[in-house]
């Protein structure tokens, strides 16, 4: 707990104690007297890479037991955790591998979203946020991994986009 003051430690220690890995401002203000001094933590804790910032709200918190200052969590889960569990999915060969229809694995996770696109890097995970139409959101099943739930194209939809590619 070298270099980290005792705000800091305060705040890490609840979120490891109550393995509250993924967590928003909201969960962690009562530690503070104001919105200002909560933003200069969270902005030094950034800066000593013990939390990574997944959206404007939302952070992972990196565990003490990671002994080489990163952790990597399931890509499903992350991209779950960036998107709020709302409006996306994960389709390409992310589904095409979890559904057994290929044993390449993917080295990025293609996303799905009404909003985003573009590429990003989230815990070692290399994210393609793709745009799509509202009626792709029918196709979609989730599924549940490690007690957290996800949203994936279904196995037909990605048997179908899977016939569809060079393979």
């Amino acid at each position: 707990m070298e270099g980290l003051s005792k705000k800091e430690i305060e705040v890490i220690s609840e979120l490891e104690f109550y393995e509250k890995y993924y967590f928003t401002r909201e969960d962690i203000i009562h530690h503070f007297k104001n919105k200002s001094s909560m933003n200069h933590t969270i902005h030094k804790l950034l800066k000593k890479k013990r939390i990574i910032s997944l959206n404007k709200n939302k952070y992972y918190l990196v565990p003490i037991k990671a002994k080489s200052g990163s952790w990597v969590d399931h890509s499903f889960i992350v991209v779950d955790e960036v998107m709020n569990g709302e409006d996306y999915y994960i389709g390409g060969w992310s589904s095409a591998h979890y559904w057994r229809l290929t044993e390449q694995v993917p080295m990025k996770i293609e996303v799905y979203s009404k909003k985003r696109s573009g590429k990003k890097r989230y815990l070692n995970t290399s994210i393609i946020f793709r745009k799509t139409r509202e009626n792709k959101f029918k196709e979609v099943v989730t599924k549940k991994m490690n007690g957290h739930t996800f949203k994936i194209l279904n196995k037909e939809a990605s048997k179908k986009w899977f016939s569809k590619t060079d393979n």
